[in-house]
């Protein structure tokens, strides 16, 4: 009962944030930046101006897809930022250079990350086998592996997505502040622009913030399930 509201609590709270993010671009998207510059131009000075020219610019399918692909070294944008000359448009284009310029000056934080991506993805995907035999053949499961062994294998795994998840969080809090401190200093917003910029960005920021919290929540969850088993 306990990890469903957890559950529950974590997803409401990410719809609210989603659809406030969803909210503040589309609103910010509508008013159009002095500079008229779009997303891409944004994106390529950026680059330019951190010495950056291994890094491609793409656009990509879908709304509010934008994300940098260290593997691929593209910064890929969704058609709005590509082609948007917007407070939003540039902010959020400035942030995915954020990551380029933090891998390219090795960045340590990113650097973990990336680093635990492998072992993030066996993660979840041992989360789910487990919690689909469980649910679908739960009595033999418990029969030959001991309820405590099988608690512990789950915080482990959890374990894992919580600091993968809590690391995510100064990556993500220092590519927007990149992205502030250069678009100031470039001149290519002004300070209006720059307040909806940083709104739209620490929105953004706390879908990262509620997913971390909800990986805590429901690792603490299984630690304290684990505690209670082992008393018994």
């Amino acid at each position: 009962m306990i990890l469903w509201i957890i559950f529950g609590v974590t997803m409401i709270a990410s719809l609210i944030v989603h659809w406030q993010l969803k909210s503040k671009f589309n609103r910010y998207s509508k008013i159009g930046l002095r500079a008229n510059l779009t997303g891409a131009e944004i994106a390529e000075m950026m680059l330019k101006d951190h010495k950056i020219y291994d890094v491609q610019i793409t656009c990509v399918e879908g709304h509010l897809t934008d994300h940098y692909n260290p593997a691929e070294r593209t910064v890929n944008l969704s058609p709005q930022v590509f082609h948007g000359n917007s407070a939003a448009s540039a902010a959020v284009a400035a942030h995915e250079c954020g990551h380029a310029v933090q891998h390219a000056t090795a960045y340590s934080m990113l650097e973990f990350r990336s680093a635990m991506v492998p072992l993030q993805s066996i993660s979840g995907w041992f989360l789910n086998i487990l919690f689909i035999v469980a649910f679908f053949g739960g009595y033999f499961l418990y029969s030959f592996i001991p309820i405590t062994t099988i608690l512990l294998l789950i915080i482990g795994a959890y374990g894992v997505i919580t600091l993968f998840s809590f690391v995510t969080l100064p990556v993500e809090f220092d590519a927007s502040k990149r992205a502030l401190v250069w678009m100031t200093d470039r001149g290519v917003v002004t300070r209006e622009e720059h307040a909806m910029a940083k709104d739209a960005l620490n929105t953004a920021a706390m879908t990262y913030v509620i997913a971390a919290l909800g990986a805590l929540a429901t690792l603490l969850y299984y630690v304290a399930s684990f505690m209670g088993v082992s008393r018994d």
